[in-house]
């Protein structure tokens, strides 16, 4: 890791804990992953704010305040087996992977997913699984799931993802409208599944089968 971002590092690390993350494992994952490793050069300099970033594509790197609350409301074991949906950056995938045993992770563009796979191969993140597809329809090969993250706001609670969770299992996910969303967590009982409002958000849309139509993205 380069030193010359340690200072910035650091400050981030003490904003996210100033935000309620008090989990060590979690602030020490944030401070082990590079963040600027998995952000297009023109954007490096800000790699370490408390901000999303542009990655190109019309997408963006959240927040990372919001992806370790992500996190820590998950309640993730060294023993979980997570899914992904919207790969990104590889950032959160990566920060996933030094915090639970397998991760799979479902990115719909093709450029995102493969440098998100550069970047991890650099770190050598060989607990990480890639799959170029429509995350509304998850990755049943690998279910069940022990956590599902959605890094994209749906306009409701996609199936097949929650027909992909273990008993027991957590999802969090981003639903609304295309202007706002609020967080929900999802938690897979014998019988369905409950819901909980975590908090407002606003994230891109989640584009599927499931979600948004493509042919939307461009309508307002």
């Amino acid at each position: 890791m380069s030193d010359r971002f340690a200072a910035q590092r650091r400050a981030l690390i003490e904003r996210i804990r100033e935000r309620g993350i008090g989990e060590l494992e979690i602030l020490r994952a944030f401070d082990l992953v590079p963040r600027h490793e998995f952000l297009p050069q023109a954007v490096h300099h800000r790699a370490y704010e408390d901000t999303p970033l542009p990655i190109g594509f019309g997408q963006t790197a959240s927040q990372p305040s919001l992806q370790a609350l992500y996190i820590q409301l998950l309640k993730l074991s060294p023993s979980d087996k997570v899914l992904e949906i919207g790969t990104g950056s590889g950032f959160q995938t990566s920060v996933l992977a030094s915090l639970v045993s397998n991760v799979y992770s479902v990115e719909r563009l093709r450029p995102l997913s493969l440098s998100a796979r550069e970047s991890l191969d650099r770190l050598r993140a060989s607990n990480v699984a890639l799959l170029v597809g429509d995350g509304t329809i998850g990755w049943a090969r690998y279910a069940p799931y022990d956590a599902i993250l959605v890094a994209a706001g749906s306009p409701s609670i996609p199936e097949p993802l929650v027909e992909q969770l273990a008993v027991g299992g957590r999802m969090l996910i981003p639903v609304g409208t295309r202007e706002g969303q609020k967080l929900q967590m999802i938690v897979k009982t014998a019988s369905g599944y409950n819901v909980r409002d975590v908090k407002e958000c606003t994230f891109v849309p989640l584009v599927g089968r499931f979600g948004w139509a493509e042919s939307t993205l461009t309508e307002r």
